[in-house]
């Protein structure tokens, strides 16, 4: 009787505290979109004002760096369009190395927030949905092999990165697995984009940020993500 008390006290409260998480990210997102954010987040404005962003880079370091930290992962967080302009100027004002350390970790931050939201906020609702049949056996199948499933979901560039940042929440991933595949997982793409960063004068259009060789490169690192599963899946079980 105890424990049916505290869980209709807790009730409420949670269900507030979903509904403002909800209200929270749909109103993020609602106010980017009728604010026009877009219009700061292309390669004309930062091409147009680097000179003065370097300068207030180089001017306030520590803090330029803190500033771009929360910037970078409140837009992979509320899923805001334009995280690889965002990557690319990182590249372009704090360089290569920093700059793939920046994206590096919050990217990682602000997708495991977007995780961690999305199964506390549907993650029950979706499990009774895909308790059974054909999806119960997807998710079991993920369950086995989560970690090298998510690492070729990061390194090969087919699902958009808010879809990635989703999806594993409606599995039984562990959080632990989530945040190392994440981050190993868009290492290399960290690396590529803070590398372009600092080609920023040379680049005039978003369609010359990656290259048919980057995205096959990446597509090769993926196969060999799932190289264990593949051995796992057609192996032979040994016979005693």
């Amino acid at each position: 009787m105890g424990n049916t008390q505290a869980a209709a006290v807790s009730t409420p409260h949670h269900k507030w505290l979903k509904l403002g998480i909800l209200v929270l990210f749909v109103g993020a997102l609602t106010a980017f979109l009728a604010l026009d954010g877009a219009q700061y987040l292309s390669l004309e404005v930062i091409k147009a004002n680097r000179d003065a962003l370097l300068a207030y880079t180089q001017s306030h370091y520590g803090l330029a760096i803190i500033m771009t930290l929360l910037i970078y992962t409140a837009a992979v967080t509320f899923s805001i369009p334009g995280a690889t302009l965002l990557s690319l100027m990182v590249g372009f004002l704090f360089g290569r190395w920093v700059g793939t350390a920046v994206i590096l970790v919050a990217a990682t931050l602000g997708a495991t927030l977007v995780f961690l939201a999305a199964r506390y906020l549907f993650a029950d609702a979706a499990r009774e949905r895909l308790g059974s049949g054909r999806a119960a056996r997807l998710m079991q199948g993920f369950y086995d092999n989560a970690f090298n499933y998510l690492l070729f979901l990061r390194l090969v560039p087919i699902f958009p990165f808010w879809l990635v940042n989703l999806a594993p929440a409606f599995t039984p991933i562990t959080t632990r697995t989530y945040v190392l595949g994440t981050a190993i997982g868009i290492l290399p793409g960290s690396f590529v984009f803070a590398n372009l960063g600092e080609s920023l004068g040379r680049i005039e259009s978003p369609n010359e940020l990656v290259s048919t060789e980057t995205l096959l490169a990446f597509g090769l690192l993926g196969l060999f993500a799932l190289l264990p599963v593949m051995v796992k899946k057609f192996r032979k079980p040994v016979q005693s």
